[in-house]
C-alpha cells in the first residue's frame, strides 16, 4: 500500500499537470499564428503520466523522451520560460534555439532530451545513462517514455533485453494513447497489452489507467523503489489519450466522431484529480483555483518573454 500523499505533494502534482495543460493549450493557439518554426506535437490529456512518474525522481535521475516531450521537460523541472523560448527558436534559452520543440534537453535537470525520431530511440540512451550511474556508484534511476508505435521498434526490445541482462535500475514507460500517428494501436500491436511484453524480458510489467494520477503514481513508485533496491528494470504501460492530433495540423480523420469530446467530459485527469482531492478534503478548491491563476499568469509571461527574446 502506498504512503498517502501530503497536501503539499498533492498541490505540487496538480501544479505540474495544470502547467503542462496550460502550456500545451497555449502552444495550440500560438502555433496557428505562424510564429513558431517547425513542428509541434502536443500532450494535452496525458498529464497524469508525466506527473505521476516524475514525482519519484530527482535531478540525479535521468529521463529521455520522444517527439511529444514538452510535458516531460516541465514535469522534470526544466524552466518553463526556457522551454517556451526554445520552441520559439530563441538562442537565449535552454538549447540556444537549436533544438526547437522536439529536441529539448537540460542535463542539469537530468533531461537527456526529447527526440524527433518517433521510434523509441530514447530507450538505448537511458540504458547507457543508468549503466554510467551504476559504474559511478550512485543510486540514480533512468526512465524512458515512448509511445505505442515506438513499442514495436527493435531499439526498444534491445534496450529492454540489455537492461534485464545487466539488471539495470531503469523504468520503461509506454504511453499508449491509442494511435501511432494515425494507426490505431489495437491494429498495430498484436498482444492485448504492451505491458505483456515484459515477461519476454524477465521484468515485471503492469498496465495502469493514465487518466488516474494516483494509479500512475503508485505504479511508478513501486517500480522506482524496486530499481533503487537493485532489483532491475520494469515496464509500465500507461493507457491514456491525446486531445490533439499527432502534430499541429493533423485533421484526426482516423478518430471516431466525438471521441475526444467523450474523453474530455468523462476521463480528464485534471477533472478526476480535482474531484477526488477536494471530495476527500485533502486539498481545498480555493487552493487549486489559486494554482490555476498562477499557472495562467506564468504561461502568459513565458509567451511574452519568448517573443521578445533574441
Amino acid at each position: 500500500m502506498s504512503t498517502p500523499l501530503t497536501t503539499e505533494q498533492l498541490l505540487h502534482a496538480y501544479r505540474v499537470m495544470r502547467t503542462i495543460r496550460a502550456f500545451e493549450e497555449r502552444l495550440h493557439m500560438e502555433f496557428a499564428t505562424g510564429e513558431i518554426p517547425g513542428f509541434v506535437h502536443l500532450y494535452g490529456g496525458e498529464e497524469a503520466s508525466a506527473a505521476g512518474v516524475m514525482a519519484h525522481l530527482g535531478d540525479d535521475d535521468c529521463i529521455a523522451s520522444n517527439h511529444r516531450g514538452h510535458r516531460h521537460c516541465i514535469a522534470k523541472g526544466v524552466d518553463v520560460y526556457g522551454i517556451m523560448a526554445e520552441i520559439y527558436g530563441k538562442k537565449t534559452r535552454v538549447c540556444q534555439g537549436k533544438g526547437g520543440s522536439m529536441h529539448i534537453a537540460d542535463f542539469e535537470k537530468g533531461m537527456l532530451g526529447a527526440n524527433g525520431i518517433v521510434v523509441g530511440t530514447g530507450t538505448p540512451l537511458v540504458v547507457g545513462a543508468v549503466l554510467a550511474a551504476r559504474l559511478q556508484g550512485t543510486d540514480g534511476v533512468s526512465v524512458v517514455f515512448f509511445g505505442d508505435g515506438g513499442s514495436n521498434e527493435g531499439a526498444v526490445f534491445e534496450a529492454m533485453n540489455m537492461a534485464s541482462v545487466w539488471n539495470l535500475p531503469c523504468l520503461f514507460v509506454a504511453e499508449n494513447n491509442g494511435y501511432a500517428e494515425a494507426t490505431a494501436s489495437n491494429w498495430s500491436v498484436v498482444c492485448d497489452h504492451i505491458a505483456d511484453r515484459a515477461a519476454g524480458f524477465g521484468m515485471p510489467g503492469v498496465m495502469v489507467d493514465g487518466f488516474d494520477f494516483f494509479a500512475v503514481h503508485e505504479a511508478a513508485g513501486a517500480a522506482v523503489e524496486r530499481a533503487r533496491a537493485g532489483e532491475g528494470p520494469s515496464l509500465i504501460e500507461v493507457k491514456l489519450t491525446r486531445y490533439y492530433g499527432h502534430f499541429e495540423g493533423d485533421a484526426q480523420t482516423y478518430r471516431a466522431p466525438d471521441e475526444v469530446k467523450h474523453y474530455r467530459e468523462h476521463n480528464d485527469c485534471l477533472m478526476q484529480f480535482r474531484e477526488r482531492t477536494t471530495r476527500s478534503g485533502s486539498v481545498q478548491a480555493s487552493q487549486l483555483e489559486r494554482i490555476d491563476q498562477e499557472v495562467d499568469a506564468l504561461i502568459e509571461d513565458a509567451v511574452r518573454k519568448a517573443k521578445s527574446d533574441l
